[in-house]
This record gives C-alpha cells, sequence and structure tokens, in this order.
C-alpha cells in the first residue's frame, strides 16, 4: 500500500507557474494557499508559484528557450511583459476557443492577439473610471446618459450643480502622490488629440488644456492636497470624481449604497482609458502544455474570476463574473468597470515602458504642464513646446517605444 501510495506520488503532474503578478508576500501566499489548492485537488497537478520581476521572468523564458528545454509551464505578466516575449510563446487560440461560457470583452481580447497569435489570455485588469455620489444625478441634463458621458457632458453637468449648490462638485487626485498624471496623458491626451505622445502640443492639445482649465472652475479647490479620492467622497467634498479603481474601493465598500462607477467620458477622437492588464502565456519551452492549459481554464472561471477580485483587489476580464456577485460593493465596480471596457469607442492607452530609470521623466512632464498651464495660468502654446520638446528627447535617448495608441 505504500508503495503504491510512493507511486501516485511520484507520478502526480507538477507544474511551475512564473509570474510577476502576485508578488508581494501577503499576495503570494494568499495565491499559495487559497487560490491553487482547488485546482490541485480536483486535477492531482501541484502547481509551484514562482513570483518575480519582469527581468527574472524574461530572462529565464528566453534562456530555457535557447536551451530547448524549460522548467517553466505557464507565465504571467502584464500586457508589456508579454508583448516583449511573443516569439518564444505558443499560440493559445485553441486554448481561447476551448473556454466556454466565458466572454471576453473584444478590446482586451485584441490586445493578447499579436503578430497574428493569441500570445496571451487574459486574467485580471485594473483601471481608473468616473465615480458619482448618488445626489449629483438629480442635476445630470436630461438629454445626457451617464453611462455614455462626454467631456462636454461633464461640464455641463458640474455647471448645472455649481449654479444649483455654489459647490465645486469634481474631484481629481492632484497630489504628490495622486494620480492625475494618468488623467492626463492616458485619458485626456487620447480623448483630445488621439495620442499620448505624438500630438503633444497639437491645435486638439490646445484644445484640450482649454477644456481643461474650464473644467477645473468647477474642480474642488482642495484637489492639489488629495493624493486619492475615497476620503473626499466619503466627507462629500466631491461628488463626481476621477481615480484608480483600488482606490475608490475603500469609498464603495463604505457607503456602498451611495455611489456609482461609470465609464470615463469620451472626446472628439474616442474614449481614452488606461487599461493595466495581465495576461496567462504558456512559452514554447513549456514541459507541460496540457496541465498549463487546465490551470488556464481554472484562472479564467467565473467563480475563480471573482475569488481574485475578492482575495487581492484585480478586476475580472469576463463578463459572467458580475453573475456570481451580490448586490454589494464588489458589484458595482465590476460593473463600471465592464461598462468602460464594453464602449465601442474606447481608445487604450498603456504606461510607457523601456524608459528604466528616466520613467519618473515621463509623470514629470505632464505634471509640470498642468501646474503651468490650470494653476499658474502660463501660455498653453509656450509650455506644450517647451515641454514638448522634453517629452520628445526624453524617448529618442531611450529608445523606448511609443506607448498605446501611438504606436498603432
Amino acid at each position: 500500500m505504500a508503495s503504491l501510495l510512493l507511486l501516485f506520488v511520484l507520478s502526480a503532474p507538477r507544474i511551475n507557474f512564473m509570474s510577476t503578478q502576485l508578488v508581494p508576500i501577503g499576495e503570494a501566499e494568499w495565491a499559495r494557499k487559497k487560490l491553487l489548492p482547488p485546482f490541485t485537488k480536483k486535477t492531482g497537478i501541484e502547481v509551484v508559484f514562482i513570483g518575480v520581476d519582469y527581468g527574472e521572468l524574461a530572462s529565464r523564458v528566453m534562456a530555457e528557450s535557447d536551451a530547448g528545454k524549460g522548467s517553466i509551464a505557464l507565465i504571467s505578466g502584464l500586457h508589456s511583459d508579454l508583448v516583449d516575449l511573443y516569439p518564444y510563446l505558443y499560440d493559445l487560440t485553441p486554448i481561447l476557443n476551448s473556454l466556454k461560457g466565458r466572454r471576453f470583452s473584444p478590446a482586451i481580447l485584441s490586445l493578447g492577439r499579436i503578430n497574428g497569435i493569441q500570445a496571451y489570455i487574459p486574467w485580471t485588469q485594473g483601471s481608473y473610471l468616473l465615480v458619482i455620489n448618488k445626489k449629483a444625478l438629480r442635476y445630470l441634463p436630461p438629454d445626457v446618459d451617464v453611462w455614455n458621458l462626454t467631456y462636454a457632458d461633464l461640464l455641463a453637468w458640474l455647471k448645472e450643480i455649481h449654479d444649483a449648490t455654489g459647490r465645486r462638485p469634481f474631484g481629481l487626485p492632484a497630489g504628490p502622490r495622486g494620480l492625475i498624471h494618468r488623467f492626463i496623458h492616458g485619458y485626456l491626451y487620447p480623448s483630445f488629440t488621439g495620442y499620448q505622445v505624438k500630438r503633444f502640443e497639437s491645435p486638439e492639445a490646445v484644445r484640450m488644456w482649454q477644456f481643461f482649465k474650464e473644467l477645473w472652475r468647477y474642480t474642488n479647490p482642495s484637489s492639489p492636497i488629495w493624493d486619492g479620492l475615497d476620503t473626499p467622497l466619503l466627507s462629500e467634498e466631491a461628488w463626481i470624481g476621477w481615480d484608480h479603481s483600488a482606490r475608490l474601493k475603500p469609498a464603495i465598500v463604505e457607503r456602498p449604497e451611495d455611489f456609482i462607477l461609470v465609464p470615463a467620458p469620451r472626446g472628439p477622437k474616442g474614449r481614452g482609458v488606461i487599461l493595466v492588464l495581465a495576461g496567462l502565456a504558456i512559452p514554447k519551452s513549456s514541459p507541460d502544455k496540457e496541465s498549463a492549459a487546465r490551470l488556464i481554464e481554472y484562472l479564467t472561471r467565473p467563480d475563480v474570476q471573482i475569488k481574485i477580485l475578492e482575495g487581492v483587489g484585480f478586476l475580472p476580464v469576463i463578463k459572467e463574473a458580475d453573475q456570481h456577485l451580490g448586490q454589494g460593493p464588489m458589484k458595482i465596480i465590476t460593473t463600471g468597470i465592464n461598462g468602460q471596457m464594453g464602449c465601442g469607442d474606447i481608445k487604450i492607452a498603456t504606461i510607457p515602458k523601456g524608459l528604466g530609470p528616466r520613467s519618473g521623466e515621463f509623470i514629470r512632464i505632464y505634471r509640470e504642464a498642468f501646474r503651468e498651464i490650470v494653476i499658474k495660468n502660463r501660455p498653453i502654446g509656450s509650455v506644450l513646446e517647451r515641454k514638448g520638446k522634453e517629452l520628445r528627447r526624453l524617448f529618442s535617448e531611450t529608445d523606448a517605444p511609443l506607448p498605446a495608441p501611438d504606436h498603432n
């Protein structure tokens, strides 16, 4: 009997899952103790979770490919990580087609299709969107759809609230650790110019900054000290605001009955949206492609997607996940994200990569442009000309690729 048990243990599949996601100690422990054991119990496949940074992931995948023999069965990384590695990855189209009852957003799914192959299958996502206190809805102009706002609609709505109440109801995380630079380069710029970088000082960009200055008239004057909107939302200093879903979550969890999350507005060139997308991929050197495929099937199940959301806060990528939620705060968050990713006019922006230690310069350029134009009221044209030169020099000197949508 003991020998049979030993034989079973020795013959049970064991695969390595290397990931740049769930790397912090708490998240990694959750993955090992909560996320993966049910898969092992059901399939008999033991999963060894290995959390690494991108450099280690890339070097390991490339080295195993060059050696013609690998030990990593499945990998996970951000979209930008996997784009660089696509020559070393299997085409997962057959696996994608086998995932029945799972509706991925076309915009999300298309990102994983690189040079004619489905290089990865989406796993989790994060994004930024509008949060609205329901008190603001009574002032929504009658011909405006809150789920399909334009930036002009938003401005008109804020003016209605201001004229009726005297408050400046909009909130932005413009503090030292706030994410207002993401709002500028990933939302406003693609929405008004079609690009993050290419049309930085264009006539369309000038009009965008003119709009932003008008928007600022209805923005709470405390925004420059706010690093996140959770507290201003709960104190009702902000009735409407924009921030990352993770930073909005505390307010939604505390008072879910008071808020809704809706898609970011659209501009003349579309609806600019930053997507932080993680995917699952199988290296061509994988020693067990079949077990890796079974793990992908497990990790993209609707109930497992919700388990990940509740465990570590990463948002689902399939619409069916909503069916496994109640009517609480997580439902509000996923409804907003799914609504945004389902918009037909979405223009996905990605955070630049390849800038290395100079990535902070990219952020600084947009933040300084905001401070000079909106806060200090300096001439738009001259500020953009100067900052545009800095931006082009940054990408030229680092030889970094332009981020989406510029590279399309």
